[in-house]
């Protein structure tokens, strides 16, 4: 009746058996293949989990659980009792029980092996349950039935609901495991979890079964190895006062101990770490194991789980899929491909340059630094394929202004990385060369500070020892650029007339926009061309023509500081940039607050504003339902600044344009403002008098003719330095149109049925777009043109938790017919979201990392002293006042005065800067965007405030000193 094995060997198991035999099964029994030492044993497969709990009831139980948040922590730990109850009240089948009878041969260990559990992504590790030492059939069988109920554990539960992990999708098997009788037994991560390290073993090791380490409840002897070399690195004896052996008769106890020394011998903590080595090879990624050494001195090998805690090391090379969606496609499901480019990758030292295949940037081997553009732009999430291959395009570009040779445009420039979705430059020949090592350091200091203290803490390494002493390389790359693009000169005249860099600034708008569109009636290959040009050629160039303002600005801003000397007193130079004029985010933040004064005129359209939910006021906008000064003031708002977006540097993201959700919600936030003296528009007004008054008072403290030059240079700092935002806001202005074109082409794929929706086009990559649409011969249409995947598989082939796509075909088995291409191209886009909903989960993010993995701020952070959170001074000023930890902007709520507690801020912040009574960053720098803005609306900032979201909650009564760079929470 049934022909779904009930019980596998290792030896019969495989890792494309996960749905059958769960994560922790599908890795012992590759282990086992691979000729590792794993104690023998089998599994019990989900098939048995599956009948024993179709008739349990656990329906209500589920359905309930599909609508329970992951903070319902009360709800869902009700629902998990309930489940479990259930699973342990329901009969076991008459032909289950008697297999797993037969199964039970000596003492064992019972362990639960879920379809969600050790996974690359999410290792639920200690998530259910594992017993020990099991004698006896009957016991044996209760152990298994323990381990299915405890996939429905309190944590179980609480970890699936915190990772997306659909609960109906989840599925118990068990493993029954000869039982190994330790001397000595732990756990070993092949990479440094703490510091990120590639192929340093990292040991802990207590005598005994590994239960009491496994479970914290020894404080185990600890010991780093470079696997590499076997050297041992660091060694620190734990007192080992708790042992878990075994009993007799079954079961364990816990027994205290008196073990003085090591209970490992170098020789075994050396065997340990080759051993480590070989299991991170096979997989082709840092492994978290459990090993134990029994009695006769054998080494084994109790389980192996991907470290999911390990940030990747960023390579060049565009990802798997890269080249053709298909071709990409099968690359991807060809496991001993990818294993043995992995093992390279890992033996490399986890990096891979041009083609993935080494270092990039600078010198040829070594180790190298990568520096986080993501995190440097305040972008936590990850960016779209569509928006990584833009970036590439974009920095193919700029490193053609600098004299870098590009091999292919679509890769990027050789120092552009990626990894997890996020943007990364390798930074190493800088770090090399005497010029950059003083230039890069000082351009994060008002851009990233944190980064840049990051990056002078590998000044002593010798790894990066400066190579590159000559200053006439740069300078000669300068001095070509500043020619090629008039710096000098319209530097100068923007001291002399700031009213012309003005005007310049605005025929670049007028270029803009006469040549970003496509013409009306391009094929869609036409407009792929149009926007790889625009973004490969056209856009960067572009951007030189403005920045001579700024940057004369600027220098005459550290003219009036080098001539004031101590007679400036901290934070009033700062004062001279508030309310500055010609700042195009200020006009937009000011624009929004006007509208938001014309609609407080109507009292109906107040009350709708107030009373209603955004999103459902975006979908009246686009009925064009909302009352009349709504409706065209949205209009009038959205024609400028449309082309702005939370996250707007990924082209990837919706603008405001098409979702004004995020604007409305705050146009709501303001008209709940009503103190006339804090309203944006008489703040500006306020710090604009403040600076001018500034200015007086600064040239008056040193007279004269040196004070007569301060007047002049704070004077045209003012008129100049607002334009600094100039140059972002014209390249999301082009990264807005060539969005619009890319989803006129999505429309014609979605027509044509290769994709679900026009917006799905931004899960696939340029290159990818380019296959879809090219003619072959015979092959007219894009359905026709499509090549079938390689292998019969599909992209999800390899991912069999994947559901099928929505109007496409099954993904099917190796050897089956393959299915029509535009399913696979829809599964594609599906993985690929999936992906993405997972990173967006990922807490941590590095600002620098290593090629070896090591991430330098891991290695030297310092827990902050006496209460005081520290940063780097951005706004000067004191407040004291309640905190709002604001991890996300959209639909985000703060009342007038609260300290606004963020990561970090783009343009799609500053809305609610305008009421916030002061700033807390954990990214940037003194001239990061946040930062400028909040002197210019005269608000006190600290920036560069490292955890400052983990540190403070909301609620909290903080003290914030933009003077000095102190928060004080205590």
């Amino acid at each position: 009746m049934y022909d779904t094995p009930l019980i596998l060997k290792f030896d019969d198991i495989d890792a494309g058996m996960l749905p059958l035999v769960g994560g922790k099964a599908a890795n012992l029994g590759v282990l086992t293949t691979a000729g590792l030492p794993v104690p023998p044993g089998l599994c019990v497969t989900t098939e048995a989990y599956r009948r024993v709990t179709e008739q349990a009831g656990l329906e209500e139980v589920l359905d309930a659980l599909a609508v329970t948040a992951a903070g319902e922590t009360r709800a869902l730990n009700e629902l998990a009792g309930r489940a479990r109850e259930l699973v342990l009240a329901a009969p076991v089948p008459a032909d289950i029980a008697d297999a797993v009878r037969r199964s039970a041969h000596g003492p064992v260990a019972v362990r639960s092996s879920a379809t969600a559990e050790d996974l690359p992504h999410a290792s639920f590790a200690g998530q259910q349950d594992t017993y020990l030492n099991v004698i006896g059939a009957d016991a044996v069988l209760d152990a298994v039935r323990r381990c299915w109920a405890s996939l429905w554990s309190d944590r179980a539960v609480a970890y699936r609901a915190a990772n997306g992990i659909d609960h109906r999708a989840v599925l118990a098997a068990v493993v029954i495991q000869e039982m190994v009788q330790s001397e000595v037994a732990g756990v070993m991560f092949t990479a440094n979890p703490v510091t990120g390290r590639r192929r340093e073993a990292v040991i802990d090791a207590s005598p005994g079964l590994g239960e009491a380490v496994v479970s914290g409840a020894v404080n185990p002897d600890h010991f780093v190895v470079d696997t590499a070399t076997g050297r041992i690195t660091e060694r620190r004896l734990g007192d080992k006062r708790l042992a878990v052996r075994s009993l007799p008769g079954g079961g364990v106890e816990h027994v205290e101990t008196g073990m003085e020394g090591a209970c490992v011998t170098d020789a075994q903590i050396r065997a340990l770490a080759e051993l480590g080595g070989r299991v991170e090879d096979h997989y082709g990624s840092p492994q978290d194991t459990e090993w134990a050494v029994d009695a006769g001195g054998a080494l084994w090998l109790t389980q192996s789980r991907p470290i999911t805690t390990l940030f990747p090391v960023p390579r060049h090379a565009r990802p798997a899929g890269a080249g053709s969606a298909v071709a990409g496609a099968g690359r991807r499901t060809d496991p001993t491909a990818r294993r043995t480019d992995r093992a390279a990758h890992l033996r490399s030292g986890g990096h891979a340059g041009p083609g993935g295949s080494g270092p990039v940037g600078g010198e040829p081997g070594g180790a190298r630094i990568y520096f986080s553009f993501s995190v440097a732009q305040g972008i936590y999430a990850p960016i779209t394929p569509m928006g990584m291959s833009a970036f590439r395009l974009l920095s193919s570009s700029a490193a053609a202004l600098l004299g870098v040779p590009v091999t292919d445009r679509l890769d990027g420039a050789p120092q552009f990385a990626e990894a997890s979705g996020r943007m990364f430059i390798d930074v190493t020949g800088m770090m090399r060369s005497r010029v950059g090592r003083v230039g890069l350091p000082r351009v994060l200091d008002v851009m990233e500070a944190r980064s840049a203290t990051v990056l002078r803490g590998l000044f002593d390494d010798p790894r990066f020892s400066v190579t590159q002493r000559s200053v006439r390389p740069a300078l000669r790359r300068l001095v070509k650029n500043a020619i090629r693009f008039r710096i000098p000169a319209r530097a100068a005249q923007a001291l002399l007339k700031p009213e012309k860099a003005h005007r310049r600034a605005e025929r670049l708008g007028v270029r803009l926009r006469a040549q970003l569109a496509a013409p009306a009636d391009a094929t869609a290959l036409e407009r792929l061309d149009h926007v790889e040009r625009i973004l490969g050629t056209r856009a960067v160039p572009l951007l030189p023509t403005v920045v001579p303002g700024p940057l004369a600005g600027f220098a005459m801003l550290g003219l009036a500081y080098r001539l004031l000397g101590d007679r400036a007193r901290p934070g009033e130079l700062q004062t001279v940039l508030r309310g500055l004029p010609h700042n195009v985010t200020t006009e937009m933040d000011l624009a929004l607050w006007h509208l938001a004064t014309r609609i407080r005129a109507d009292r109906e359209a107040v009350s709708l504003l107030l009373g209603t939910p955004a999103a459902e006021l975006a979908d009246r906008f686009g009925d064009g339902t909302l009352p009349g000064v709504v409706d065209r003031g949205l209009k009038e708002f959205l024609a400028v600044y449309g082309v702005r977006a939370v996250a707007e540097i990924d082209l990837g993201v919706p603008r405001w344009s098409e979702d004004p959700t995020h604007v409305i919600g705050v146009l709501a936030n303001y008209l709940r403002l009503e103190d006339p003296a804090l309203s944006p528009d008489a703040l500006f007004a306020r710090g604009a008098a403040e600076a001018v008054l500034m200015i007086k008072s600064l040239s008056a403290r040193v007279g004269g003719v040196r004070g007569l030059i301060v007047r002049f240079a704070l004077s045209r700092a003012r008129a100049l330095a607002g334009i600094r935002e100039l140059p972002k806001f014209s390249m999301v202005t082009i990264l807005a149109a060539m969005r619009a074109e890319l989803v006129t082409i999505g429309t014609g794929l979605t027509t044509h049925g290769l994709l679900d929706s026009p917006q799905d086009i931004f899960f696939l990559t340029m290159e990818e777009v380019r296959t879809a649409l090219t003619p072959t011969p015979g092959k007219t249409t894009p359905e026709q043109n499509a090549p079938a995947p390689s292998e019969g598989r599909t992209p999800a082939a390899s991912r069999q938790s994947t559901p099928a796509p929505s109007g496409g075909s099954t993904p099917t088995a190796p050897g089956d017919a393959a299915p029509p291409y535009p399913a696979t191209l829809r599964v594609l886009v599906s993985e690929r979201r999936e992906d993405a909903a997972r990173e967006r989960r990922r807490r941590h993010l590095p600002r620098v990392l290593l090629s070896d993995g090591t991430e330098p701020e891991a290695v030297a952070t310092a827990a902050p002293v006496d209460g005081a959170l520290t940063g780097t001074p951005a706004s000067a000023g004191s407040v004291t006042g309640i905190a709002r930890v604001v991890l996300d902007p959209v639909g985000a709520h703060l009342e007038p005065g609260e300290i606004l507690v963020c990561p970090s801020t783009d343009p799609g912040w500053t809305p609610l800067f305008l009421t916030a009574g002061g700033l807390v960053m954990e990214m940037g720098g003194a001239n990061s965007h946040g930062a400028v803005v909040a002197r210019e609306y005269g608000i006190p900032a600290v920036v560069g405030v490292a955890s400052a979201t983990e540190h403070i909650v909301t609620g909290q009564r903080i003290t914030l000193d933009g003077t000095s760079g102190m928060v004080i929470t205590a």
